[in-house]
């Protein structure tokens, strides 16, 4: 299961379906933190920064304080420049330029983890 959390419902969408596999997509942080509390765990999550309420880094830092979220690999996918800021300790495993990313990069991440 690959969770998709991008306040962009375009976006969102042009995502999961690049992946080509079973998504669930969430709008927000808060909503995906509820899934991962329901005990469904991803296997692979793709992360807007900015998104409403609760931002991407404070997600990462939810995720990262909790032994089996925290094996959980995440592709930041965001328009900012992280100008290679590492970020692994978070579960960063990749970083996807929304102004730049193609349906390969993010099937690439796929194949990978999943």
């Amino acid at each position: 299961m690959i969770f998709v959390i991008d306040d962009d419902k375009v976006m969102a969408g042009c995502i999961a379906k690049a992946t080509q596999s079973d998504c669930l997509v969430f709008s927000n942080a808060i909503d995906a933190m509820r899934k991962i509390s329901d005990n469904v765990l991803p296997d692979l999550i793709f992360l807007d920064i900015l998104l409403d309420g609760p931002d991407g880094f404070t997600f990462l830092n939810e995720i990262s304080s909790y032994d089996d979220t925290a094996r959980v690999p995440v592709v930041i996918v965001s328009s900012l420049d992280f100008g290679g800021r590492d970020l692994s300790q978070y579960g960063v495993v990749g970083f996807l330029n929304k102004d730049t990313m193609l349906p390969e990069e993010i099937r690439r991440y796929v194949k990978k983890y999943i």
